[in-house]
């Protein structure tokens, strides 16, 4: 029984992670030996797990089944496990949290580093995601996402304070092509746009007029998944961006970039950690929860 739950963790292991490699530095182990195990797995079973080629590795159809199986299966063993830590008055075992890459942001000024100092007993792993995982199927136990693109079976909590998004610019461009003054205007300027690239269209820029909403789907001079790529093309004076104002608040405030459109660009309420609905909240996610809720109070 102790061989097929290590040979099952392994195949785990290896589908989250599409590579022998990593899947034996998550475990601990060598590739050579994830390897073996899920052969002996797959000779037991009678079917092939894996399709592999010499640079990929991919599910087959029976490996697809048996991972929707066994994701939430493995996932309560572990919350039963990490739970015996609640037992000894402190939140203990490895929490896996699933969050988009705007969200990211709240992580910096050492929030992680003070929550684990905090929490000795937790472990983390954290996954930066744009596809919207499922995290129930992918076996996280919360996500940090925009509170409008969180499904309502999810219970969902305002960890942030208000954020704001705003458009930047180079007193450089703004000079060579004037500054816009409504985001109509947009249509006739050099746009750096960020899109999710499993997604068909790229993300539309937003904004509220007289309390309406309004979207502009922008033609891009350049389209990027990566903030920083942003960050460099605006600063270097290609074309006007949106994001974050935390994103932008060192570069405002050097004057290497101003914002433009601004009362167009009210706050909204920030982001939102959610999980599924369960009769019982983890310690180790309700830890996460009152630190983050305490540190946006």
């Amino acid at each position: 029984m102790r061989s097929d739950l290590a040979a099952l963790e392994a195949f785990l292991a290896v589908a989250d992670n599409r590579s022998f490699r990593a899947a034996g530095q998550v475990l601990g182990v060598t590739s050579s030996a994830v390897s073996q195990a899920v052969h002996k797995l797959e000779e037991r079973l009678g079917v092939q797990l894996f399709a592999r080629t010499t640079r990929s590795v991919a599910l087959t159809e029976a490996g697809e089944h048996l991972r929707a199986g066994l994701r939430p299966a493995f996932a309560q063993m572990r919350e039963t496990v990490d739970s015996l830590g609640e037992l000894k008055g402190r939140p203990a075992g490895l929490l896996r949290l699933n969050v988009s890459s705007v969200a990211e942001a709240i992580f910096s000024e050492g929030v992680l580093a003070a929550f684990l100092a905090r929490h000795p007993g937790i472990r983390l792993d954290v996954a930066v995601d744009d596809t919207g995982t499922d995290i129930v199927k992918e076996g996280f136990d919360a996500g940090i996402q925009l509170g409008e693109v969180i499904a309502q079976d999810m219970v969902a909590v305002n960890v942030t304070r208000e954020e704001r998004q705003i458009v930047v610019a180079s007193p450089r461009y703004l000079a060579a092509h004037g500054v816009p003054r409504r985001p109509r205007d947009l249509h006739k300027h050099a746009c750096i746009g960020w899109r999710v690239y499993s997604r068909p269209a790229p993300y539309r820029w937003e904004f509220t007029s007289n309390g309406r909403e309004i979207e502009v789907a922008i033609e891009a001079r350049v389209d990027t998944n990566e903030m920083a790529v942003m960050v460099r093309l605006a600063l270097d004076g290609v074309g006007i961006a949106a994001g974050l104002e935390r994103t932008w608040a060192p570069h405002l405030a050097s004057g290497k970039l101003v914002s433009v459109l601004d009362e167009y660009c009210p706050p909204f309420s920030g982001f939102f950690l959610y999980y599924p609905r369960r009769t019982r909240v983890p310690a180790k996610l309700r830890a996460l929860i009152d630190f983050l809720k305490e540190r946006r109070n």
